[in-house]
């Protein structure tokens, strides 16, 4: 017999790959995650920390509930019950970076894009470690934003192969104002969180948005 916490787990994989899966869709026709890039992951439990993460090498917007692997606070990939899993699929080479932001209190979700104009201005504004983003009505669709007379800072931080070092400096930096909202990783694309799938997905589509006026106007 299945217990209420077992059910209730269950009910929360299932709600998050679904979300996902839509959001693999949703994100590939808009052109922000190409071939097999980008990555999500979503915390189904904080106490034991399990995160559900899609797995590597799947097409985004081609994404199956079964895509999507559950792993513990260490990164093993694990059953719902806790024992290790049987499955051929792993996380992605960047799974330490999601975990290292779904370890802070209130991150229910990570979500992560390779857009065009995401990839153009980490490259643009390297110089100044951070797009500025000024005066625009859209910024009142991230957390904590109640004007558009308000200016945020996205940060740019290297790309690195070594995913492991990116997260130990995200995990230093995270509680700071200046990543409140997420970063750009140079050449390589958008990182935000939120308290749940929803909320991240929002600040994903606020910020792609911001983007592309930020890169559009410069072409002015």
């Amino acid at each position: 017999m299945i217990n209420t916490s077992d059910r209730i787990l269950q009910e929360k994989l299932q709600n998050a790959a679904s979300d996902m899966v839509r959001y693999g869709r949703a994100f590939y026709g808009k052109g922000w995650n190409l071939a097999t890039s980008s990555n999500y992951s979503a915390v189904v439990s904080r106490e034991p920390l399990r995160v559900l993460m899609t797995a590597s090498g799947k097409h985004k917007g081609e994404l199956t509930v079964d895509d999507f692997v559950l792993v513990d606070q260490q990164l093993s990939v694990i059953e719902p019950d806790g024992k290790p899993s049987s499955t051929a699929m792993k996380p992605s080479a960047e799974a330490a970076l999601h975990l290292a932001i779904a370890k802070h209190e209130g991150v229910g979700a990570v979500l992560h894009t390779h857009s065009v104009w995401g990839t153009v201005l980490s490259n643009r504004f390297a110089a100044d470690n951070a797009v500025t983003l000024s005066g625009y009505e859209m910024l009142k669709a991230l957390a904590g934003v109640k004007t558009h007379e308000t200016t945020i800072r996205i940060p740019i931080l290297e790309n690195s192969q070594d995913m492991d070092e990116v997260a130990k400096i995200v995990s230093r930096r995270i509680n700071s104002e200046e990543l409140k909202h997420g970063f750009l990783l140079r050449g390589h694309g958008l990182y935000t969180w939120a308290e749940s799938l929803a909320a991240a997905r929002n600040q994903v589509e606020a910020l792609e948005f911001l983007f592309e006026v930020v890169g559009r106007s410069g072409d002015l």
